[in-house]
């Protein structure tokens, strides 16, 4: 006997599970199986389906398996024992010598009557015979098992739910998306979506809303002029106009920064080019920086930690912008403006807790002293007088002001605050075994007053088939293990506003239940590379996967899976709930391989542009299945697959280096590693096993799985930092985040007291981690011990 391995990445343990077989049984019975049934009509054949471990198994044949898996030929399952077969209640009687003597009467050849009484009893036989062949095949067949139920639910009928998801489906249902788009608010999108999911059987699914506080464009755009000329601008670099305002419509509206002071500010533009902390260093021992205008380059950093940085330094305005030299040549985005919000999530007016009626709503229409203004390299390129940021040869030269040039700009930011209702889309699929843990899937739609990119329809559209491929199963009579939820969320662009309430306010019930949430943010943001974000525990998950569909394609790339930040509304439940977390994308080479955090940008992307990304929605269809299948297999493993180890190796990877003060971490690091393989060989190994799982055992393992992360969640972090430190900044650095912006603070205050509250606060984590591998390790002792 054998079961299907997925070929992936080997990592910390070779992961056994033999609770996988066919839907149907009917198709191996033998030979024994048949003379086994015509001897006994009233074998009892449910009572028989329910011995132990008789669906434990998949019967197969070794030859193929070791035909379509060669990696797997050798993998050693001689500690797990066949199950019992339904014929081994008559294997005594076949082992017998005179097995056939006893059921059969010999008669005189010398008497004709004998002769004919012979044959009818043998003709009766014959047809006994058949007919219970029939009786006993069709028995067997219609019998209820639990080869329906999602327990032992195996690759073959994940395929099965897959298959139907097409790119055509999803290409229609985005287009459709888009018109209604054009026409209606998103109170009507949000209906259209509802509506949608009740028809392909979704259950439960309701309207959640939240009254926000909103920051929105004011009445006119906003601008930027130069003093020693008298020049205005907009910013999309286009002199100030009616004419100019008309033909860009909304654009200039939404080129804005959300929860910006607002006002008039007239000073000296300093480029501070990435606003790092080499960088304010350098510039402060040359110049006077309060007040003044910052001229800042978007990414390498968290924005919001940049502008805690520069509110610092003393300076009262920033114009914020995209170096040319940092996108695709292919990337043509001088004069394209672009949003950002400075909300680092949830309703600014309720920080910390939900916004149901009745909650007390503070006075904050900005979260920053620093009027911030969005603008397009062709307005950076006329401030500092650069006509062009490329240069011969192709080579690009970054924009910069040099620093002997004085310009005195002065910009006017105009917003407006206002209260506002932000609607998600919430549907419940409930599970068989496990119907109190929750697998959260989440979306987006487009929100009013917001940016009117098109990358909310992508989501969409991939969550609504995942959607429909599932309920055509679900309407056979299949049911996951586990309660899958489906989130469509409202306002994201403002901070994931939407995302965060809903969080805050079932926060309690969020922390004990869920067990993984699965991002479809933003799925396509290129077309050259499968990009995946995963927790620490899930990254061997995600490498099977995409190993697996790899494997069906004729061109397969290196798996590229880090643990890293990411923009959207997963930000709540990886930083204030510890849950593990996956996300597929597609993205640019290029695009990975410049600065990080350029997505904090919001461009106004056209349909268009999506389409001309993946014309045939292929790759729409590609991340459709490879979160489809994610998701399937978390909700249906009996043992979650969550990798314990993994964890502590991303821990001690974390420390590596020429870091100073590690010494105690790196000690404490491998104590964890300890405790985590002592608690994956024991504990975990076992409950792959069928012969040793024993529910309560299975219950408690999840327990502790799904709750692994939550050690990791720091309390204080810089503003823009995850509090979840498993995640770093991007997928260029491997310390711990915090750690590494402690040690750039040093650089500015020249102290070492941020330096040991960070360490105090990695050795904490760890040291809690450590303690919760053990203490679980201690409590299946006690168990054992009370079975005794």
């Amino acid at each position: 006997m054998s079961r299907h391995e997925i070929p992936g990445k080997k990592m910390a343990y070779q992961k056994v599970n033999a609770d996988q077989r066919a839907p149907g049984h009917s198709q191996y019975l033998d030979n024994d199986d048949l003379q086994a049934t015509a001897l006994d009509l009233e074998w009892d054949m449910e009572k028989e389906l329910e011995e132990p471990g008789f669906d434990q198994f998949q019967l197969d044949s070794a030859e193929n398996q070791n035909l379509e898996n060669p990696e797997t030929a050798d993998l050693n399952l001689d500690s797990i024992q066949p199950a019992t077969s339904p014929k081994g209640r008559f294997q005594r009687l076949q082992e017998e010598s005179d097995y056939v003597t006893r059921y059969t009467r010999s008669a005189p050849k010398s008497n004709p009557c004998n002769f004919c009484r012979l044959l009818k009893i043998l003709c009766t036989a014959t047809v006994l015979f058949i007919l219970g062949i029939l009786i006993g095949y069709y028995a067997h067949k219609n019998c209820p098992s639990n080869a329906t139920t999602s327990g032992t639910l195996d690759l073959h009928l994940y395929q099965e739910i897959l298959k139907t998801i097409q790119a055509e489906d999803i290409k229609k249902s985005f287009r459709n998306l888009v018109q209604l788009y054009k026409s209606e608010d998103d109170t009507e999108i949000s209906k259209k979506i509802k509506s949608h999911w009740t028809s392909l059987g979704l259950e439960d699914v309701q309207f959640v809303n939240y009254s926000v506080l909103l920051n929105l464009p004011g009445p006119s755009a906003s601008s930027v002029s130069l003093s020693s000329s008298g020049q205005c601008f907009h910013p999309n670099g286009q002199p100030c106009s009616e004419e100019a305002r008309k033909h860009s419509g909304q654009d200039l509206l939404y080129s804005y920064a959300a929860y910006s002071a607002k006002g008039t500010l007239e000073a000296e533009l300093i480029d501070v080019s990435y606003g790092n902390a080499d960088d304010l260093k350098r510039i402060q021992k040359m110049k006077n920086t309060t007040n003044k205008i910052a001229l800042l380059k978007l990414g390498k950093l968290p924005l919001l930690y940049k502008l805690s940085l520069l509110e610092k330094a003393g300076f009262g305005g920033v114009l914020l912008y995209i170096d040319p030299c940092d996108l695709p040549k292919t990337a043509n985005l001088s004069y394209d403006t672009f949003m950002v919000s400075l909300n680092p999530g949830g309703d600014p007016s309720t920080p910390g807790y939900p916004s149901v009626d009745g909650s007390f709503r503070q006075n904050r229409s900005n979260l920053t002293s620093l009027l911030v203004q969005p603008i397009s390299a062709s307005l950076v390129a006329k401030l500092i007088s650069s006509p062009n940021s490329r240069t011969k040869n192709s080579i690009c030269s970054p924009l910069e002001l040099p620093n002997n040039d004085q310009r005195i700009v002065s910009m006017q930011i105009q917003t407006v605050t206002k209260f506002k209702t932000v609607t998600n889309v919430v549907g419940y699929l409930k599970g068989l075994t496990s119907p109190d843990r929750y697998i959260i899937v989440g979306s987006r739609h487009h929100t009013a007053y917001s940016y009117y990119g098109q990358e909310w329809a992508s989501s969409t559209a991939i969550i609504t088939a995942f959607i429909r491929a599932l309920m055509l199963r679900v309407k056979r009579g299949w049911r996951p293990d586990r309660t899958i939820v489906f989130c469509s969320w409202g306002g994201t662009a403002f901070g994931n506003i939407g995302s965060y309430e809903w969080g805050e306010d079932f926060r309690k019930v969020l922390q004990r239940n869920v067990v993984a949430y699965i991002s479809l943010h933003s799925p396509i943001r290129g077309n050259s590379s499968l990009y995946s974000v995963a927790s620490p525990s899930l990254q061997q998950l995600v490498v099977e996967k995409n190993n697996f569909n790899c494997s069906r394609r004729a061109k397969c790339q290196e798996t590229n899976v880090s643990s890293v930040q990411i923009e959207g509304d997963a930000d709540y439940f990886i930083n204030h709930l510890g849950i593990p977390t996956v996300q597929f994308a597609y993205e640019d080479i290029t695009a990975l391989e410049g600065p990080s955090f350029l997505s904090e940008a919001l461009f106004l992307k056209r349909a268009t542009k999506i389409e001309e990304m993946d014309p045939f929605f292929h790759l729409h269809e590609t991340i459709t299945k490879l979160s489809g299948e994610v998701i399937l297999q978390i909700a249906n493993e009996p043992v979650l697959p969550f990798n314990a180890l993994d964890i502590a190796i991303e821990v001690q990877n974390s420390l590596k280096g020429d870091q100073p003060y590690t010494h105690q971490l790196l000690a404490l690091a491998s104590r964890l590693r300890e405790s985590a393989e002592l608690f994956q060989s024991d504990e975990m190994r076992p409950a792959n096993d069928p012969k040793e799982r024993i529910p309560i055992r299975v219950r408690m393992l999840n327990d502790i799985l799904q709750d692994m992360e939550k050690s990791f969640l720091v309390e204080q972090v810089p503003p823009g930092f995850y509090r979840n430190i498993l995640y770093h900044l991007d997928g260029k650095t491997s310390q711990f985040s915090i750690l590494l912006e402690a040690w750039e603070h040093c650089k500015l205050l020249s102290s070492n007291e941020t330096i040991q509250e960070a360490l105090s606060e990695v050795l904490n984590s760890i040291n809690s981690a450590q303690v919760y591998f053990k203490a679980g390790l201690d409590v299946f002792d006690s168990v054992l011990v009370g079975k005794n």
